[in-house]
């Protein structure tokens, strides 16, 4: 396989259709994360209310495997537990660096990117939006664990 391969007309499509995602104006947490292999950044914001996340937005600069990643992340995160998501982030690095199985559910269009397994240098770029939002989420987790102490 050749890393043109990787880009495959449903990864190009997912990119190119990406749902439009701005950024919040009140998020109750933001992070980012580059990724020094190839450059490829993305700024999250999040909102969580009674355990679920109820907002999303993203500023991305990143190749067609981010955009993908993070295009369907966009889609299917409103709705999810931060909790669900951290599973998912687990799944996701299990199958790009353990050989894993794909995400299911609502998260089966995560499968198309599988084949980036076999090119560890992508995998920063594929995984950053999850890495992205758990930092996000773990700000969110941290703020209110001092609050619930105070």
């Amino acid at each position: 396989m050749e890393l043109s391969d990787l880009y495959s007309e449903k990864i190009l499509d997912i990119a190119a259709n990406a749902p439009k995602a701005p950024r919040l104006a009140e998020p109750d947490a933001t992070a980012r994360k580059v990724s020094r292999v190839c450059g490829s950044i993305i700024e999250v914001d999040i909102v969580v209310r009674d355990g679920v996340i109820t907002e999303y937005g993203h500023d991305i600069s990143a190749c067609a495997l981010g955009q993908t990643s993070a295009a369907i992340v966009a889609r299917q995160i409103v709705g999810t537990t931060p909790g669900e998501f951290q599973a998912l982030r687990a799944v996701m690095h299990a199958m790009l660096k353990q050989n894993g199985a794909p995400p299911t559910g609502k998260w089966a269009d995560l499968k198309y990117l599988e084949p980036v397994r076999d090119y560890p240098p992508r995998h920063t770029s594929t995984l950053l939006v999850f890495d992205a939002v758990a930092a996000a989420l773990e700000k969110i987790e941290s703020r209110e664990s001092v609050a619930a102490a105070s």
